[in-house]
């Protein structure tokens, strides 16, 4: 017999062992709830009394009724608009760091970067309520100076403060993939096309940014997909404007005792969160091959 095999063998079952305890970890935290929430959605509750007889009437609820519509894209529209915003910032920090830093500083500024995490998300969400408040240093200050002549009531207890909130929350989950993947560019391509006689603009348009694509995607849907799940910044900032999908799954679990309906409508926000994810993953593909 050949020691090949054997050796073969023994290398899988060390990499099954590996991996099997991480797995099924995964299985246990990830999968189970989830399947939890599938089939609690196909069952009706009485206050305290859950009825597993199987019906549709819960999606069928969450489908008919405009109320739970709205909020659901009203959370796509404000999650788009946050990732939009979040990227769009993004961008130009990581670029600076990727570009224009001293390779021994680059560490430094990552460093910086990641100082928001050293508070608590409620403090900070605390924050932008006090900064965005109608006696807050915004409006304080744009009335000092006399460049308005009340308080914005538009930045405050709407979509906006919810957006603005969470683009600062999540904006360095978006420039660290960005700034991974400018760091994997290959410097050589973009003294070729500038030698081809490119201009600065159009290599990065043409270079640069298809190049960091991969990063830009991750940024994306890093910051979309736990974004259109957020219940504490639309809780705090949003008010009766900002009030997304997740105030309403937990209104439902807490408050109505309804818990196979929030369940139902989570598994449509899921779905629709897939749907869209799925969307701007393979249009972002189609845009970096050139449309082929």
């Amino acid at each position: 017999m050949s020691p090949v095999p054997r050796t073969a063998g023994t290398d899988s079952r060390r990499g099954l062992a590996l991996v099997s305890p991480p797995f099924i970890y995964a299985l246990v935290m990830l999968v189970a709830p989830l399947a939890a929430i599938v089939q609690f959605s196909f069952w009706t509750q009485d206050f305290l009394t859950i009825d597993r007889t199987f019906t549709l009437d819960n999606y069928r609820a969450a489908v008919t009724d405009p109320l739970y519509g709205e909020l659901l894209f009203r959370s796509l529209r404000i999650a788009g608009a946050v990732t939009v915003v979040t990227v769009l910032l993004a961008f130009p920090v990581a670029y600076f760091v990727s570009f224009h830093v001293a390779p021994g500083r680059k560490a430094l500024w990552l460093f910086l970067i990641t100082i928001p995490f050293w508070t608590s998300y409620l403090i900070r969400v605390f924050l932008w309520r006090v900064i965005l408040a109608f006696d807050g240093p915004i409006n304080g200050t744009l009335t000092g100076l006399g460049i308005i002549g009340q308080p914005l009531g538009w930045i405050l207890y709407n979509a906006n403060a919810v957006i603005i909130t969470l683009a600062h929350a999540f904006a360095p989950f978006a420039i660290l993939p960005i700034f991974v993947s400018l760091e994997k560019l290959d410097r050589t391509l973009l003294e070729a096309a500038r030698d081809l006689g490119e201009t600065r603009t159009m290599t990065f348009l043409r270079v640069t940014l298809p190049l960091a694509m991969p990063g830009v995607l991750a940024a994306g849907l890093i910051v979309f997909i736990p974004t259109i799940g957020d219940y504490v910044t639309p809780r705090l900032v949003g008010g009766s404007g900002g009030t997304m999908i997740a105030n309403m799954i937990h209104t439902q679990f807490m408050r109505l005792n309804n818990a196979p309906l929030g369940a139902a409508l989570a598994v449509l926000a899921m779905l629709s969160v897939t749907l869209v994810s799925v969307a701007f993953i393979l249009i972002t593909r189609h845009w970096t091959r050139g449309g082929r």
